[in-house]
Order: structure tokens, then C-alpha cells, then sequence
């Protein structure tokens, strides 16, 4: 792979919104395991006391993007959007609202997400069941498609060049860097924000509750916990963001993906096999060997059945040295949990110290140079991905 560069990042998360207010909570994190569950925000949790889910704390999406236009949008594309304007003044593109450099022709966008806008659907989906089609809102209609969150993006943010979604699960958010890889390398795009969202609604949580996805199963990691979120990182090549003389935040310089069937019918599946695969791939890409990174940011949640397949596969394919997992005090976040941990990257490689409830394996290294990435999805899939700090 050419070596990606990344100039950009804007994020709304557990840690709260923007790329500071990430850092910050970061360096400081502990085990969602070890907090007290707060009243929920994004739907009415009175039903779920209990309710194991972790939001953007005080999200108002009018803050970033004013009060007008917003009647008809789901959280999960106010989180996108208000992700993407930051990223976009983050990365030097725009300056208070208009472009001081590249153009919207040459700004695209490949996000990520695992579940859609299920707000939308539940929403409709019950007025035509318990009322009457006739009675369903046409203006939120086309947040029902799944790729209607990403089309806003570029919608409020001017994005005339290309808009892609991906969807496959937890391994979506690193997948995306792989189309963005592709468009920048044929020329369909200068810049690409590259990122992906997850959006807490009732549908989802009860979704996970049923499955007892979301439950302490006696693990080191505690139990698990549902969580939303986007971020986008801007991407681009080594001679754009010279000539323009970008910040650099890191470079991504590896990619691998697989995926192994289960041997018997299954609705659920973690593919160790699959995550080695993964490994030895982005390693090959980025020309290290496994004795060359120096951390490995896990996709480990506190679901045991995933956990360790993802652990042992690490293991497996030579990777020895400290491992952490964002996950744990991020939550669970679906289709943005690779960006999520593109960012924690960012932040480590920055120097943003590395709490120390994150670590699942290991101690604090002496030196982030090289850092491998890896998720693991539910279906006998993986992902992975190696960022470094940036070259001089």
C-alpha cells in the first residue's frame, strides 16, 4: 500500500465530541465495567433500568450545525455529520464554514455502519403497523436507507466527489480504509474522509439484549456494553498533503481482510483462522514482521466467544507485545469500532498516554511507532490494518 496520509479527524464519542475532548478522556480512560450506568439519553430507557449502553455524553448536534434543517435527521446522521465538519476544519479544508483548500469536486467520503438508521425504520415500521401507512412522515422516509446518513454528509458538507457505505459488521470502519485506499489511487479523489457511525436507539439495544450480548460473563474485560459514536479521519496522498503542507497525524500503511465459514450452520461465529489471515496480510502490505509493532489495538469487548478467538489469533500469527482495547471503555460500537480505533491510534501515537484499564495484555510500551489494528466480526470475518507514526 502507498503509504495513506491522515490530516484530519473529528469524532463524537463516549469520551464526548471532538478530536480534544477525545484525547482528553482517552489518556484518562477506565473499564466501563468499573461506572455506573447512567439514565439513557437517546431513547426512552425508562422500560430498561438496567439498560447496559454507553452515549455521547450531552450530544447537541445544533451546537456544530446550527438549528435549522435538523427537524427530519436521525441521531445516527447528526453524529456522522457533526463528525464530518469537524474533520473537515480539522484537516485544513475549510475555514468558518467555507473551503480554503482542495475543493469540494476533490472530497469524497467512504463511511462505515453496521445497522443502519434503525430509529427511522422502528419508527416508521410502528406507525404502519399500529396506526396506518397513510399516517407514516414522508421527509424521514429516506433516512430508512442505509446509506442515507452518509449521503447527508456530503449533502450539508458540500462533498461533490464520490460517497460510498460500507457494511460488514464490526470490521467495517478498517474495511472502508480499503475503498478509500482504491479511489485515491485511481484519482477518484484528492482527500476522503474515511470513518464510520453507530447510533444507540431502542431497536439495537433490544436486539443485543435478546441475543444476551450484553451480559458480565466473568471475564477480565468485565461485562460489555453497547455504545455509538462516529468519527472520520481525512485521508490522502504523500503529495497532496505535501504540497498543501498538511499536519500529519499518521500514516496507514497496511491492510489485510478474511474470511473462514463456519464447519456447522450458524448464526454467530469467531474465526480465529480468519484473524491471523487478516494479520499476516496487513503486515505483508506494510513490509514489518509481527516483532515489528509495537502495539496491538484489539477489537476485545468482554464477549468472551470473540475475545478470545481474537487474542489467541494475535498470538498466532507473532505478535507478542502489549495489547489494548478501546472497546472497554468506549463500548461496543458496531460498524464505527475500527475509526474508533484508527483514533485511539492517533491520540497514541501523539503521545497521549495509554490508560492503563486498557491494557488486556502487557505493559505500556517505551516507544508507539507501529501500531497493528484488528477487529473481528460476528460472522467468521476480520480485518486489520497497521498505522505508523508519521515520517519526517
Amino acid at each position: 500500500m502507498t503509504p495513506r496520509i491522515v490530516t484530519g479527524l473529528g469524532i463524537t464519542s463516549a469520551f464526548g465530541t471532538g478530536a480534544a475532548a477525545f484525547f482528553d478522556g482517552l489518556g484518562k480512560a477506565t473499564r466501563l465495567a468499573s461506572r455506573p450506568r447512567g439514565p439513557v439519553a437517546s431513547f426512552d430507557g425508562s422500560l430498561y433500568p438496567e439498560a447496559r449502553v454507553v452515549e455521547v455524553p450531552e450530544f447537541d448536534a445544533t451546537k456544530y450545525l446550527g438549528d435549522k434543517g435538523l427537524r427530519t435527521l436521525d441521531r445516527l446522521t447528526k453524529l456522522l455529520v457533526v463528525a464530518a465538519r469537524l474533520c473537515l476544519h480539522e484537516a485544513g479544508y475549510k475555514r468558518d464554514g467555507q473551503w480554503v483548500a482542495l475543493a469540494p469536486e476533490r472530497v469524497g467520503v467512504c463511511c462505515s455502519n453496521a445497522y443502519g438508521s434503525l430509529e427511522a425504520i422502528t419508527e416508521l415500521d410502528r406507525v404502519a403497523k399500529l396506526e396506518d401507512a397513510r399516517y407514516i412522515n414522508p421527509a424521514k422516509f429516506p433516512n430508512t436507507v442505509s446509506n442515507s446518513a452518509s449521503g447527508y454528509v456530503s449533502i450539508w458538507e458540500d462533498l461533490r466527489a464520490l460517497n460510498v457505505s460500507v457494511s460488514d459488521g464490526n470490521c467495517g470502519g478498517l474495511d472502508a480504509v480499503a475503498c478509500a485506499d482504491v479511489f485515491l489511487e485511481t484519482g477518484r479523489a484528492e482527500a476522503i474522509l474515511t470513518g464510520g457511525g453507530e447510533a444507540m436507539s431502542e431497536a439495537l439495544f433490544l436486539a443485543f439484549e435478546k441475543l444476551g450480548a450484553l451480559g458480565t460473563r466473568g471475564t477480565d474485560a468485565g461485562e460489555t456494553r453497547l455504545g455509538e459514536g462516529a468519527a472520520f479521519l481525512a485521508f490522502e496522498m504523500p503529495e497532496v498533503a505535501r504540497a498543501r503542507g498538511a499536519k500529519r497525524l499518521a500514516e496507514v500503511t497496511g491492510y489485510g481482510t478474511a474470511f473462514v465459514a463456519p464447519e456447522e450452520s450458524t448464526l454467530i461465529y469467531a474465526s480465529r483462522e480468519a484473524v491471523v489471515r487478516a494479520i499476516d496480510q496487513a503486515l505483508a502490505d506494510a513490509e514489518l514482521g509481527p516483532n515489528d509493532v509495537d502495539l496491538v489495538v484489539s477489537g476485545v469487548s468482554g464477549l468472551p466467544q470473540f475475545d478470545d478467538e481474537e487474542l489467541a489469533a494475535i498470538d498466532a500469527a507473532g505478535c507478542t507485545g502489549p495489547i489494548v482495547a478501546p472497546k472497554l471503555a468506549l463500548g461496543e460500537t458496531l460498524g464505527a469500532c475500527g475509526t474508533m480505533g484508527m483514533a485511539s491510534t492517533i491520540g497514541w501515537l501523539s503521545g497521549v498516554p495509554i490508560a492503563k484499564d486498557l491494557l488486556v495484555r502487557g505493559d505500556t510500551p517505551a516507544k508507539v511507532d507501529n501500531v497493528l489494528l484488528t477487529t473481528i466480526g460476528y460472522y467468521g470475518n476480520a480485518s486489520a490494518l497497521v498505522m505508523r507514526r508519521p515520517s519526517a
